[in-house]
């Protein structure tokens, strides 16, 4: 089944794929994407979808003004038997940036960007490159924040422990988006992302998130189409670090192999040469 009710080429498949990306509210999966443009491999598919993805990062886009939450969290599997927060192992650790709206209610843009660590120079870059000098930058009391945030920011750091709180009530905004996108991220996508390719589901969810006031889906696709025109190529060989060869299959040891034509000598049945 197809969007466009016409003969498929190569351009309308991906005007189908944007259209699917940006007209769901959830997005689309690779496998889903495989299934409804009728495509052979699922590569193909993933591939088309991480381009896009590549191609939601607006270089221009405006930084985060006002009251700024600023929190890390960490996106993975369940690990019953390891340490649990900050330090623990086999998980990605994102940060996140939401504004918070001056009325005290609802909230605005957000950022966000997988991390190596949580050390001072490692936050600063990333409230540097995505906060505007002058914004208060709302964050728990990690000893990592005062340091990077005093010169050009204000800093309202909060003790999440000693006020008596949950970590959701103190710090609501970010604690919002984190169970939005790992809800999405075991939803839609059932849990299946690389750790080397979460950022680039990061940056369509964001994407996503920051319009999700537009009432007109056609925008949105109209945004990605323009965006994707301007953003270079990107081939499934620089998406994987180590592609995988293609599998040869080879007979195996004294198993005797099929003649590439038909067209032979007769060997034991002579009277079909007449």
């Amino acid at each position: 089944m197809t969007i466009f009710h016409h003969a498929q080429t190569p351009l309308t498949i991906w005007f189908e794929a944007a259209w699917l990306l940006t007209s769901q509210k959830s997005g689309a999966s690779a496998l889903g994407l495989q299934r409804v443009l009728g495509l052979g491999s699922y590569q193909t598919a993933w591939t088309m979808l991480h381009r896009f993805r590549r191609a939601m990062v607006m270089p221009e886009r405006g930084l985060l003004t006002g009251t700024v939450e600023v929190d890390e969290t960490f996106i993975g599997g369940k690990n019953k038997h390891g340490q649990r927060g900050r330090g623990a192992a086999g998980k990605v650790l994102v940060v996140i940036a939401i504004e918070l709206n001056p009325s005290g209610h609802g909230f605005g843009r957000a950022r966000m960007q997988v991390i190596p660590d949580a050390t001072g120079p490692t936050l600063r870059g990333f409230i540097v490159e995505n906060v505007a000098p002058g914004s208060t930058v709302v964050t728990d009391a990690w000893t990592s924040y005062p340091a990077i945030v005093k010169d050009g920011f204000e800093h309202q750091p909060i003790n999440v422990k000693h006020s008596g709180l949950e970590a959701h009530e103190v710090l609501p905004g970010v604690h919002r988006v984190a169970s939005l996108l790992k809800r999405w991220l075991n939803g839609t996508l059932q849990g299946s992302v690389a750790p080397e390719h979460l950022q680039a589901y990061l940056d369509e969810f964001v994407f996503r998130f920051n319009r999700r006031h537009v009432k007109q889906r056609g925008l949105l696709f109209y945004r990605l189409l323009e965006q994707a025109v301007r953003t270079d190529p990107l081939t499934y060989r620089k998406l994987v670090a180590v592609p995988a060869p293609r599998k040869v299959k080879t007979p195996p040891p004294g198993k005797k192999r099929q003649p590439g034509t038909l067209a032979v000598e007769p060997l034991d049945r002579p009277w079909r040469a007449s």
